[in-house]
């Protein structure tokens, strides 16, 4: 079966704009074409088009995308390029996820220390509270965020 760029949009979930900006960028030459120029989709492009969808959210530019996509379309010399695109954006991700983790840690602690906080009305049971009161799980970020790396006390 074959889907305009309206059907795959609703399909995919996304505008039809971003459908056609991502053909517009090279990244569908795969799709192809009606003798009067509509691009009609085969359901083998959703494979694709589910691609191109997590290597932008990975954060991936388009411009990688491009080259991953003419790679893909050479065969299989190609593969050891693939995977280390694939093995790098990973690794961002993972990055990503690492600093992500962190600002939730962060945030968690300072939901904590407002709810310990508003439960004793005031902010003053907090600032010298004995270490073996804070949760383990709070005691690294409350340190961190307690003092100016490298500075003398």
């Amino acid at each position: 079966m074959a889907y305009t760029v309206g059907e795959m949009a609703n399909i995919m979930g996304v505008p039809a704009s971003t459908l056609r900006y991502y053909d517009k960028e090279g990244l569908l030459p795969f799709v192809e074409r009606t003798s009067g120029g509509i691009r009609m989709f085969k359901e083998q492009d959703y494979e694709w088009m589910k691609i191109i969808e997590c290597m932008k959210r990975a954060g991936m530019p388009i411009k990688d995308i491009r080259d991953y996509i003419e790679l893909a379309l050479e065969g299989d010399a190609t593969i050891h390029e693939r995977l280390q695109l694939f093995q790098n954006q990973k690794r961002l991700v993972q990055e990503q996820m690492k600093s992500l983790q962190h600002t939730l840690d962060v945030l968690d602690y300072k939901c904590w220390y407002y709810e310990t906080a508003e439960s004793a009305g005031t902010t003053d049971v907090l600032k010298n509270i004995s270490e073996d009161k804070i949760p383990d799980k709070y005691r690294e970020i409350r340190k961190e965020l307690s003092g100016v790396p490298g500075a003398e006390s």
